[in-house]
């Protein structure tokens, strides 16, 4: 099992006058702590559950460049990009743009979309959900385009372009890892099964086994070995939580199919014991 740190929480005891020295301490503990994995949100304002929408937010791909020129090792992206913020081919040369500085660390996680009032707080477009998993489709092509050999024109239902040239192309070859966010079962899963590397799920309470189950049924629909599909869960972390807690979930993960977990803070304003219990927990794995 891998370990990803989920960093969802800013408003730390430091303050944000020094969230800069606080964030760079941090992923480099993190990695020093064997954690392979480091993202954040794509917000803009904090989310109901983890804290007041006032509280700190960082915005996600100046906080992942960054986080990159503070690291070496770990692999680094959004969990996940809202599809609805930035144009496709914006969004594949920011990636490529990341992976090519970090040194073929950087990946691409991708979703629906779902924060309604902070779209419409900060003037963002929200369009219904079926335009949005189209923009969804059409944005996943478009990447797995420009990171091809391919500089071809695209010719989409909401996006055309005329030449889509990515120079310089990504390290990461056939292109950088690409993750879905969510657990739709009719939408969502079955773009898994088409086009990504990895899924990703929520953890709350029972374990995600009747998500895995439809993602296979997808995969069987569209001819794509289920095996190939790198499983990934969310688990949060709060005060209470333990290393042998966290391993504990981190087993049960593992058992149905799970090879990464994304650990994320409720609660912690003090970083360093997320990277605790995270190292505690490897430490017993």
């Amino acid at each position: 099992m891998d370990f990803g740190i989920h960093i969802a929480d800013f408003t730390w005891r430091t303050g944000a006058a020094q969230l800069g020295p606080a964030l760079a301490r941090h992923v480099r503990n993190a990695e020093d702590a064997g954690i392979r994995r480091i993202t954040v949100m794509d917000h803009f304002w904090q989310l109901p559950g983890l804290g007041p929408v006032e509280h700190e937010m960082l915005e996600a791909y100046a906080t992942l460049g960054f986080i990159a020129a503070h690291t070496e090792k770990a692999m680094l992206h959004a969990l996940v990009t809202g599809v609805i913020y930035r144009h496709p081919a914006l969004l594949a040369k920011q990636v490529t743009t990341l992976d090519v500085l970090s040194g073929g660390r950087f990946g691409l996680g991708l979703g629906a979309a779902w924060n309604e009032e902070e779209c419409r707080g900060l003037g963002f477009p929200f369009p219904p959900v079926g335009r949005r998993f189209r923009e969804l489709e059409e944005t996943l092509q478009i990447c797995l385009q420009m990171w091809s050999d391919s500089d071809e024109s695209y010719e989409g239902a909401i996006w055309q372009l005329e030449r889509t040239l990515n120079s310089p192309q990504s390290i990461t070859r056939p292109h950088p890892y690409l993750l879905i966010g969510g657990g739709g079962e009719k939408k969502t899963l079955r773009l898994v099964a088409q086009y990504a590397d990895a899924c990703n799920l929520g953890v709350r309470g029972e374990l995600p086994t009747h998500k895995l189950d439809v993602l296979r049924g997808h995969c069987d629909d569209v001819g794509r070995d289920y095996d190939d599909i790198e499983k990934t869960a969310m688990v949060a972390i709060t005060p209470e939580s333990t290393p042998a807690d966290l391993a504990g979930i981190a087993e049960s993960l593992a058992g149905i199919g799970f090879t990464a977990t994304y650990v994320f803070a409720v609660g912690i304003d003090e970083p360093e014991r997320v990277v605790d219990v995270i190292r505690g927990a490897i430490e017993l794995g």
